[in-house]
């Protein structure tokens, strides 16, 4: 088993995630996104959204700077393994924000490449963010989710 598995769900990318194994096959992206969070440069009393908030470890750590965050991420099984660590997160879709003018920021680190279609997510960022509000995010590059997905799909059929 993998940290994801190609398999029918509701998860707008077709993906349904695991996130045991994720913290063993995928540990170290929360340790990369660290300069990532380090741009966004939280601050105490801050109110921020984590887009893609997966098992919560980069919530956790921006929430030591003491801003509240809110998590949202479109694994069901993600969000419990969030929520384990003590991260307010819902189920949501990225391409389905709903909210509206509640945060100072949006931070998303290796999540945006798995949302197919950018324009509606970032229509739901701008909605969300207040008036002046900033967005912090790193994805991977054009077509690696297609790549990856491929490979993973090759490698199933060899075996």
């Amino acid at each position: 088993m993998s940290a994801f598995d190609t398999a029918t769900t509701t998860s707008s990318a077709g993906q349904q995630w695991n996130a045991q194994d994720y913290a063993i096959d995928a540990g170290f992206v929360p340790t990369l996104g660290g300069a990532v969070a380090r741009l966004l440069d939280a601050r105490a009393g801050e109110r921020i959204l984590d887009l893609g908030c997966g098992d919560g470890v980069l919530t956790t750590e921006l929430a030591l700077s003491g801003a509240h965050m809110q998590g949202v991420d479109a694994s069901p099984e993600m969000v419990i393994a969030a929520r384990a660590r003590g991260v307010d997160a819902q189920v949501m879709d990225g391409h389905a924000l709903a909210f509206d003018g509640a945060f100072d920021a949006v931070f998303s680190n290796a999540a945006l490449h798995w949302m197919p279609d950018p324009d509606r997510v970032l229509e739901g960022v701008r909605r969300a963010l207040r008036h002046g509000g900033r967005f912090v995010a790193e994805f991977g590059g054009h077509g690696n989710v297609a790549t990856i997905v491929a490979a993973v799909q090759a490698a199933r059929v060899a075996h």
